[in-house]
């Protein structure tokens, strides 16, 4: 079997079976077979993440994950062995003095109902997902495949490497909930070089954006407002009315003035609030996300969010909670990886070098710094793949090709950076 013929397979597997973050169970495992049969050692749940650090975790979600997967077949063994947690991280030890390199992989899908006409790829040639609501339709497949694709190159080079490698699987990349629990759970404490890379966003075949730029801080929060019921028409002044003041909250946060010194950004995605017609509602709850150019701009709109919520909770007798659901920060690579990435990309695989501004939010940029600030270098880029609709869209889908151009570009610089030395 091609290379190829191998990541589109991989690829295609795991297309079908998307699952949302903190649920990849049945990802989980599949990936956890394949690389131990290469020889990899895994570990898993608190064995890499932080259990204080979870952001935005469903339990209702993930119990009907785990779920799933149990009838599915998946080994209850595996799944003890997860206690309830996604994502593995692999470990290969040369025994050989040399360097860390940690390279991530994100592993989750999005609340996409998959398109099932035939000009969609994955549905003539029939590997579209069998959860209904659920898609790969970011690229996440695609990314698992170039794990494992690198995995097993590392398995057939590891006579000529030295120093130590870790494959990050990472779940709850959507909603930036996963790379926090990951950063905090010190893995990456270690690592001389981090790596990590997403396909498409934009960027067409055979091009590469070794240095994307523009990559926004975020912050994701839960407001959440407690009032009193009362009947509505006959004592109405009793009540406390949550879904009133959440009403107002909405207005108020999209009047926060947006930043002078840079790009900022606020949605209020979701809005839930009471119980009947006739009651003086209770409880109101929101989804939001600020954004920010820069830490301080992102800071400056989440400290103002709070504020709103605070005074409105005060001003309508509410009692109010929030929870931080989410959060990326910027993304600074760092010279010498953007440099010898630039080189591998246009020199041994000749592909195009372009520039490319994000706009958007990844948690991969937490990982970036912790290795950062832990004294070690990183660097995160897009490798270009066109895209039949757009990111999130129902009829997403990839040139696979790039799965091929990803292997070999991240080959080529652990080849270099952990190369033993004649």
């Amino acid at each position: 079997m091609s290379e190829l013929n191998q990541l589109q397979q991989w690829r295609r597997a795991f297309h079908q079976i998307p699952e949302r973050g903190w649920g990849e169970f049945m990802t989980t495992a599949k990936i956890i077979t394949q690389l131990r049969d290469m020889g990899w050692d895994v570990l898993t749940a608190s064995e890499f993440l932080s259990n204080e650090y979870i952001l935005g975790r469903n339990d209702n979600e993930v119990a009907a994950s785990l779920a799933r997967a149990q009838a599915a077949g998946i080994s209850q063994t595996l799944l003890d062995e997860m206690d309830g947690l996604t994502g593995c991280v692999a470990v290969w030890d040369s025994g050989r003095a040399g360097p860390i390199t940690t390279l991530r992989f994100d592993i989750d899908c999005v609340a996409v109902s998959e398109s099932d006409d035939e000009s969609h790829i994955p549905a003539l040639v029939g590997f579209t997902s069998k959860h209904p609501g659920d898609m790969h339709a970011c690229g996440h497949d695609g990314h698992i495949a170039m794990g494992l694709g690198l995995a097993q190159w590392v398995m057939r080079a590891k006579a000529q490497l030295c120093g130590k490698i870790k494959l990050v699987f990472q779940p709850a990349e959507e909603g930036v909930r996963g790379a926090k629990p990951v950063a905090e759970g010190g893995i990456l404490d270690d690592s001389d070089y981090f790596l990590a890379a997403h396909i498409g966003m934009g960027v067409p075949s055979g091009c590469v954006a070794v240095a994307p730029t523009d990559f926004l801080c975020t912050t994701k929060l839960d407001f959440t407002f407690h009032g009193a019921p009362a009947h509505a028409g006959v004592n109405p002044h009793l009540g406390a009315n949550a879904l009133a003041g959440a009403c107002h909250c909405v207005t108020q946060l999209l009047a926060i003035p947006r930043h002078g010194e840079g790009m900022s950004r606020i949605n209020i995605g979701m809005l839930h609030a009471g119980e009947g017609r006739n009651i003086i509602p209770t409880c109101a709850k929101l989804q939001l996300e600020v954004r920010g150019e820069t830490e301080a701009i992102n800071r400056f709109m989440r400290e103002r969010a709070l504020s709103i919520a605070q005074g409105i909770a005060l001003g309508f007798d509410l009692r109010f909670e929030y929870e931080v659901a989410g959060e990326a920060t910027d993304l600074h690579n760092d010279p010498l990886l953007t440099e010898l990435l630039a080189n591998i990309a246009s020199e041994e695989l000749g592909l195009t070098l372009v520039e490319k501004s994000f706009g958007g939010s990844e948690d991969a940029t937490l990982l970036v710094r912790r290795v950062q600030h832990c004294g070690g270098q990183a660097a995160y880029i897009v490798l270009g793949a066109d895209i039949a609709a757009g990111h999130h869209e129902a009829s997403f889908d990839f040139d696979e090709s790039v799965l091929t151009h990803g292997v070999q570009i991240f080959a080529s610089c652990i080849s270099k950076l952990n190369g033993v030395l004649a």
